[in-house]
């Protein structure tokens, strides 16, 4: 019996008319309605035509989360007075309720898009309902990009409704091509906020970390809210392992029943938050509860402020959720639960000045997640750059580009980016591509059980308390009888089916040479199972022990924990890593044992030989390296190396060491000195003789020494400045005129030939003693430089310095002749040095 009671109460029956409207005017709509209004369950039943009303149709709903799925299901068939099963099904991974009379099938987005892949027509489909649309997961997105193609191209028929609470409405109604946007009132109750921040401060999250403090604090404020409000109360954290740790903070309520609701929760409990409690509660939920539920009872919310994201790190092959700051949206989501069916409050566990800076919308998966999966599903819709999809935000390039090169490593793509048989075997599966590469490819060597069970494993986080073994957290999950292991056994039975459904023979074929006997893995037990499957899935993150840590084939280090039983052994394959707070490496969070029979294999295209010629500890190392990616397996001397490749060694060494690893006699020195000199003056056709540009003309003024030389000391034997003479402008003549234009010798009025100093090419320097330099009026010069004479005592010591030699005679002389004559008496000290006789000897070799 119909509940028309109930029905009636929905404010989103006024809206009704307007939706029916526009889709039979333009066929899709935006239906914008608030939470609590019925948009989830009582707009399917009106275009079913399940109230009467209208004409049966068969109606889709795709919703973000099974759980959500679920209780749609649910909630519809009691407002009809059914069983889920009758009018009403619904079909999650691994569990389908849907009967022959079933007119409203309610599914996630997930199954959508496999139903899509298989019958793009959607045979028999009327209207899909997108509900929750504004969370932008990314296979939401996806499955609205495929279900525009389908209207366009094979069934403009088919009617399409993109439902949220608060989305980008007009952006939606653009991207289904014009779509009229509906909105629908709702029954809007007062929320108060009370702002209720820690006393003191809690660091911010980082990877899946979450102060403990900021939990504390969280249960403080929940047990603050019972004691100031009525009602049930709703409190938002990040995670399990968050709700876990709060519920441990609230066990000694009394008279309260504390409640845990999250996507891993068993059926019974999910059930029993979304049905009125006989006595108060409080239920510690995680996002999942921010739309498409309904809790009854709820007065007030406690909001920690954190959510959890995807992200992916291409650098280090690592991709993960992460703990975020829930964005303003998200906010306003959740405080809205405290006010659906009467005034209620919200304690937000931060302060006013920071909500103003908090983003104001959460980030599309798109722009932050592991586009692997759905690069494979646009490529299997023929679409592999996902350039023709209608999406909100285009995929980051870097991101595509990164999943291609994973797609083709597993063969699901080819070098087009076109989708394989057996990528569309992959697409299938309901598996993320890699975790489908090693159900298939493991299944012919461990046994189709053997690898479910793994699989099935590494498909959903496990429980923490399973640790960071993946043998062992086999093991355990066999044993176990928690709401995971429950799971854990339905995705075995599914994925049983499917391996077998989808068989093929293993892509690496004959190259997986791991010691299996007949295909089933006996004898080697779970933990071989374990690592054989997750090496087949991340093959770049198999790792080698190597000094305190393992160094994966991709080039990131991680560790694993002191008591974990992968420490210290020597291969290990890694399926979950995160980045501690402060720590220079990765930590291992899940991984299994391999030997090296199985890394080789499995990460076989990684593996290579090759010689490997460098400068390294100050001379040439040659050696033929064996390779998996980062790690050596294999080093031995190479007494042959390839004279191009030695020859790039040597210049790397002298890139690192300067030109100095050849032999500079002084001479050489010098015409390197007169020669960067001249460059700076004259410019071309002079060489530059500076570091940088004598490594780029190496071709020009060190061969063929360079190339006859095998090691340093090869080095050392180059005679430098008979290797710079080449440079020198033969060609043109100029090189003729150098020791007219940077003499090293200059001829001073004394007859001394003396040395010029070129070591400063912007004033070359002439030390000579005073007395050699009388008579001379003008300072000498060279390519029109005058020099910088440095006037030398009869000692040798610097007596004065000037590069106007007419104006030291005229007045710096006097000063120098009155400090110098009393101390050396025997030098002549004339009175007019500009018109004495210049002179090397003392005044008794001049009388003679």
């Amino acid at each position: 019996m119909i509940r028309y009671d109930a029905l009636d109460a929905l404010p989103v029956r006024g809206a009704l008319p307007a939706l029916d409207d526009a889709l039979e005017g333009h066929g899709t709509a935006v239906l914008v309605a608030p939470p609590g209004t019925g948009k989830t369950t009582l707009v399917p039943l009106a275009l079913a035509g399940l109230l009467g009303e209208g004409p049966a149709r068969r109606v889709v709903v795709a919703e973000p989360r099974r759980i959500a799925a679920r209780a749609a299901a649910r909630r519809m068939a009691w407002l009809l007075g059914e069983q889920v099963g009758q009018s009403i099904g619904y079909t999650v991974r691994g569990e389908r309720v849907v009967g022959p009379r079933a007119r409203v099938e309610v599914v996630t987005t997930g199954v959508l898009l496999q139903r899509l892949q298989r019958d793009q027509e959607l045979t028999g489909v009327d209207v899909v309902v997108l509900d929750e649309c504004h969370e932008r997961h990314l296979d939401a997105d996806t499955v609205a990009a495929f279900l525009r193609d389908v209207r366009e191209a094979l069934r403009p028929e088919l009617r399409l409704v993109a439902a949220s609470a608060t989305t980008d409405a007009q952006g939606w109604a653009r991207l289904l091509g014009g779509a009229p946007v509906v909105e629908a009132e709702g029954v809007s109750h007062p929320v108060e906020v009370v702002w209720a921040p820690p006393a003191r401060p809690v660091r911010p999250p980082h990877g899946m970390r979450v102060d403990p403090a900021l939990l504390v604090h969280v249960a403080s404020v929940v047990r603050r809210a019972l004691a100031e409000r009525s009602g049930d109360v709703l409190c938002f954290l990040p995670g399990v392992g968050e709700i876990v740790r709060v519920a441990g903070q609230l066990g000694d309520l009394g008279g309260v029943d504390v409640l845990q609701v999250h996507g891993r929760a068993p059926a019974a409990v999910q059930d029993a938050v979304l049905m009125p409690g006989e006595r108060r509660r409080v239920v510690l939920a995680t996002s999942v509860a921010e739309s498409s539920l309904t809790v009854p009872g709820v007065r007030v919310v406690v909001d920690c402020g954190l959510a959890r994201e995807p992200r992916v790190d291409h650098a280090r092959g690592l991709s993960a959720l992460t703990t975020v700051r829930a964005s303003q949206a998200a906010g306003r989501q959740r405080a809205g639960r405290a006010g659906r069916e009467a005034p209620g409050a919200v304690y937000r566990c931060w302060t006013e000045a920071e909500d103003v800076r908090l983003p104001r919308f959460p980030a599309p998966e798109i722009k932050v997640a592991d586009l692997t999966a759905f690069a494979l599903q646009a490529a299997c819709w023929g679409d592999p750059d996902a350039s023709g999809l209608a999406l909100l935000d285009p995929p980051p390039g870097g991101a595509m580009a990164a999943a291609r090169e994973v797609l083709t490593a597993v063969g699901a793509v080819d070098s087009a980016g076109r989708a394989t048989e057996r990528g569309v075997r992959l697409a299938r599966l309901g598996l993320h591509p890699r975790l489908g590469r090693a159900l298939l490819d493991a299944a012919p060597l461990v046994g189709v059980e053997a690898a479910a069970e793994v699989v099935a494993l590494l498909s959903e986080e496990a429980p923490r308390e399973y640790g960071d073994d993946l043998g062992g957290a086999l093991r355990t999950v066999r044993r176990g009888g928690d709401a995971y292991a429950g799971r854990w056994r339905t995705e075995v039975r599914r994925l049983r089916a499917v391996a077998g459904e989808f068989s093929d023979p293993p892509a690496l074929g004959s190259r997986l040479q791991v010691g299996v006997g007949g295909g089933s893995g006996a004898g080697r037990g779970e933990g071989f199972s374990a690592g054989l499957v997750v090496a087949l899935a991340f093959p770049e993150r198999v790792a080698r022990l190597d000094g305190g840590s393992y160094l994966m084939v991709s080039g990131t280090r991680a560790e694993a924990g002191d008591g974990s039983a992968l420490h210290g052994v020597p291969w290990i394959a890694v399926a979950v890593a995160d980045r501690p707070v402060g720590q220079r490496h990765a930590r291992v969070r899940l991984g299994a044992v391999v030997g090296e029979d199985v890394a080789r294999s499995a990460a076989g295209s990684l593996l290579h030989a090759r010689d490997e010629v460098h400068w390294a500890d100050g001379d040439v190392v040659a050696r033929r390296v064996e390779r998996l990616g980062a790690v050596e397996l294999a080093v031995r001397p190479l007494r042959d190396a390839d004279s191009s490749l030695v020859r790039e060694a040597l210049l790397e060494g002298l890139r690192q060491e300067g030109l100095g690893l050849l032999r500079w006699s002084a001479e050489a020195g010098v015409l390197r000195q007169r020669l960067a000199f001249l460059r700076l003056r004259l410019g071309e056709p002079w060489p530059d003789v500076s570091d940088a540009a004598l490594l780029a003309r190496v071709d020009e003024w060190l061969e063929p020494e360079l190339g006859r030389a095998r090691r340093r000391a090869d080095l050392a034997r180059i005679d430098a400045g008979a290797a710079l003479d080449r440079l020198l402008p033969w060609a043109g003549g100029e090189a003729s005129r150098l020791d007219e234009l940077a003499p090293e010798r200059i001829v001073v009025p004394s007859g001394s030939r003396i040395r010029i100093d070129y070591q400063n090419p912007e004033q070359p320097v002439l030390a000579v003693k005073l007395q050699e330099m009388f008579g001379l009026r003008q300072s000498p010069e060279v390519a029109g430089v005058p020099l910088l004479v440095h006037l030398l005592s009869p000692a040798g010591r610097p007596a004065a310095v000037t590069a106007d030699l007419a104006s030291f005679w005229k007045d710096g002389y006097k000063g120098v002749r009155a400090e110098l004559r009393g101390r050396y008496p025997k030098h002549p000290w004339p009175e007019d040095p500009a018109t004495a006789e210049p002179t090397r000897h003392t005044n008794a070799r001049l009388r003679r």
